[in-house]
């Protein structure tokens, strides 16, 4: 059950799922401690939200403790992971060069395709895709988009000074 609502509680519970106007995380959690202050049961609140009576009573018991601050969300992403130097140097070196070059059956990088030769040779344990771009922009390298013969699209790798690819 939630505590005794504050005089500035309860305009800007109503306030929030009325308009709709903060995050889904944000109306759902000030819709149930809403229903709550109301006299509904967790049991009955969790129908009515679609969730578990696990997640109600940590809803509540975080707007107890915390007051309307807890109805926004906190995301943590984790610590991206950290790559020595010398790995930046050889993934910027690797995505530069021609994966023909490399005895590749291919003559361009894609993200997908660099992320997998990059873990198959032991340059990096994981990289996600994302990861590898931000890691690649931050080295001057970039993906620009362009449209090949076919029409479809692609990415091509290419360094601070090279010429951008044109589309045919």
């Amino acid at each position: 059950m939630v505590r005794e609502l504050e005089n500035d509680e309860e305009p800007r519970l109503l306030q929030i799922v009325r308009r709709g106007s903060d995050s889904v995380v944000t109306w759902r959690r000030a819709q149930m401690v809403l229903l709550s202050a109301q006299g509904m049961d967790v049991a009955a609140i969790a129908q009515v939200a679609f969730t578990s009576p696990d997640r109600v009573r940590d809803v509540l018991h975080h707007f107890n403790h915390d007051g309307l601050d807890s109805l926004q969300p906190h995301y943590a992403g984790g610590r991206p992971p950290k790559f020595s130097p010398e790995q930046r140097d050889e993934i910027t070196k690797v995505a530069l060069g021609r994966p023909v070059d490399l005895g590749l059956p291919f003559s361009t990088w894609s993200l997908w395709k660099l992320v997998d030769h990059l873990v198959d040779q032991g340059v990096v344990e994981d990289i996600s895709h994302e990861g590898l771009r931000v890691l690649l922009r931050d080295q001057g390298v970039s993906f620009p988009i362009h449209q090949d013969v076919e029409g479809q699209h692609g990415s091509r790798l290419r360094g601070k000074g090279q010429a951008r690819p044109r589309a045919l």
